[in-house]
């Protein structure tokens, strides 16, 4: 039996669909009985370290905590799990930790873009029982902004690189923690989550020691859910956003099975885009959570759901505001959100007024779970212009001519599904979000959707160069080599497909055999863990 302490932040339901499919059962804690009384303790954190201890002492976790870590039994402790056995962090100077180990945790301060997410390797610095059937370059989940700075080196489990070499594991005894996250990290993880539940016997060596590790770019899956004519969720894709061929809506499959495949063929993240409204079911109708939970018990990557995260009231005349909307959606397996047509409102008024109210969504879900929680997606449309004097927006020269010889142009914002274009550009939409608290941006082109001619290398330059925070290439995929153009010619973190992997025109597989050696890729190693 595993004893799981969730305090209410961020997606639990993963861990716990991961620990169950080793065969194990999970309790989840419900007093401070529970934590006393566990044989072997798991506690996943996501979020805001002030927001967790604040939580932790008001249901009075704290000292039986304490008890518990200095009783010498089994604890593996997740990502902000982590942090919280330190002295304090620079998330929340004013508060305190479990300071079970001496130490503090600090904010990157670096070059590369931060939150740090992605899949990036560990620098192993002790022999562990822990990684026991691994071999020593996997890959391994990352998604965070803070990283802990033990004061006894001894505790150092293993160490990652991004921008500085930092602690991304610890161990004392019985005492385990992870910045990164294998419920998240596919086989390798599950791997690493059964050492701790059935330690081995002895020690095996590893036969990959890194000195140095990478980020690899992410090759991530974009499923565009709605409902067809008949009342079924299916996965479609539009051209330009026209999702209906010969009058019904096209259909490439179901959610969670395509959800599915995609995972054993490699994915690194899987997006779900909710394109039917569904804007007057309760919250708890949504056909979306169901899909979120029916996926997370099958796919041990990163999660992603959009559409409709906003503040909204049913056809029963109840009000959800865009938190609570999201929060349902991290309970039911989501790790991130991404907000769209919303994002392009609040950024409007931010524009006017140059002030942060912290009552939009994008605030609101940042400072409970994190910026890292937080993914803006932007939809925008080239507008050519002779001049950049002729607009007030961020214009840029470019390479592509416009239909009069037009030398410039500038990306305009859309919503609506890119059936309403607004006055904000694209670069400026970035900027304010990054400012409001996201962590990551999402970059479509709907002049290049459904047209296979490749990524606007162009568009994706200019935001990336006006933002700190991980950008992922969106629309316009057609071949391998797309994939190799927009992560040389650019410096985004991932490339997101849809079409060309739903109807089979190109694998996953033979995107990542085609970057090896060329990228930084993750490869699953399914056929080596043992």
């Amino acid at each position: 039996m595993i004893t799981l302490l969730d305090y209410g932040a961020g997606n639990v339901r993963s861990v716990i669909n991961a620990i169950q499919s080793l065969g194990e059962r999970v309790k989840v804690v419900t007093d401070t009985d529970d934590i006393l009384s566990a044989e072997k303790l798991v506690f996943p954190g996501v979020g805001n370290f002030g927001s967790m201890m604040r939580i932790l002492h008001q249901k009075k976790y704290v000292d039986p905590l304490k008890v518990y870590l200095n009783s010498g039994r089994p604890f593996f402790g997740i990502c902000l799990g982590m942090h919280a056995l330190f002295e304090k962090s620079e998330e929340a100077p004013d508060t305190g930790g479990l300071a079970f180990f001496p130490g503090r945790v600090k904010k990157f301060d670096i070059d590369l873009s931060v939150p740090h997410i992605g899949w990036n390797g560990i620098n192993i610095k002790k022999p562990s029982g822990i990684f026991n059937g691994l071999f020593g370059d996997e890959k391994f989940y990352f998604v965070h902004s803070f990283y802990v700075e033990p004061d006894d080196d001894s505790v150092v489990l293993t160490t990652t690189n991004h921008g500085l070499e930092f602690v991304s594991a610890i161990q004392k005894k019985n005492i385990t923690a992870t910045q990164f996250h294998p419920e998240k990290s596919g086989t390798a993880g599950i791997k690493l989550l059964k050492n701790f539940i059935t330690p081995p016997r002895k020690e095996m060596a590893l036969s990959h020691l890194s000195r140095e590790t990478r980020l690899a770019k992410r090759i991530i899956v974009c499923l565009d859910v709605r409902s067809n004519d008949r009342g079924k969720l299916v996965v479609t894709k539009g051209d330009q956003y026209d999702v209906r061929e010969n009058g019904d809506v096209r259909n490439l499959g179901k959610p969670v099975e395509l959800a599915g495949r995609y995972y054993l063929e490699g994915a690194d993240e899987i997006t779900f885009l909710n394109i039917t409204g569904f804007r007057d079911f309760p919250l708890e109708n949504f056909p979306m959570l169901d899909v979120l939970k029916q996926t997370s018990e099958r796919v041990f990557v990163p999660l992603t759901i959009g559409g409709g995260i906003r503040d909204y009231m049913d056809k029963n005349g109840m009000t959800y505001s865009a938190l609570e909307v999201a929060a349902a959606y991290f309970r039911s397996g989501a790790d991130k959100i991404s907000i769209g047509s919303d994002a392009v409102l609040i950024a409007e008024d931010f524009v006017k007024t140059g002030k942060m109210t912290g009552k939009s969504s994008i605030e609101q879900i940042s400072e409970v779970y994190g910026a890292q929680a937080v993914v803006v997606s932007i939809d925008p449309k080239r507008v050519y212009v002779s001049s950049p004097d002729e607009v007030h927006h961020q214009v840029i020269k470019t390479q592509i001519k416009g239909p009069k010889g037009e030398r410039f142009c500038w990306y305009q914002c859309t919503i609506k599904g890119g059936r309403e274009g607004r006055d904000l550009d694209a670069v400026t939409l970035a900027q304010v979000c990054e400012k409001l608290g996201a962590g990551e941006i999402l970059l479509n082109c709907i002049d290049r959707d459904g047209a296979y001619s490749g990524f606007d290398i162009e568009l994706i330059n200019a935001v990336k160069n006006a933002v700190t925070i991980p950008v992922i290439a969106s629309s316009g995929a057609g071949c391998v080599e797309h994939f190799y153009e927009v992560f040389t010619k650019t410096q985004a973190e991932s490339a997101l497909a849809a079409g060309i992997f739903h109807r089979k025109e190109v694998s996953i597989a033979t995107v990542k055999n085609y970057l090896k050696g060329k990228v930084e890729i993750r490869v699953e190693n399914n056929d080596r863990v043992t």
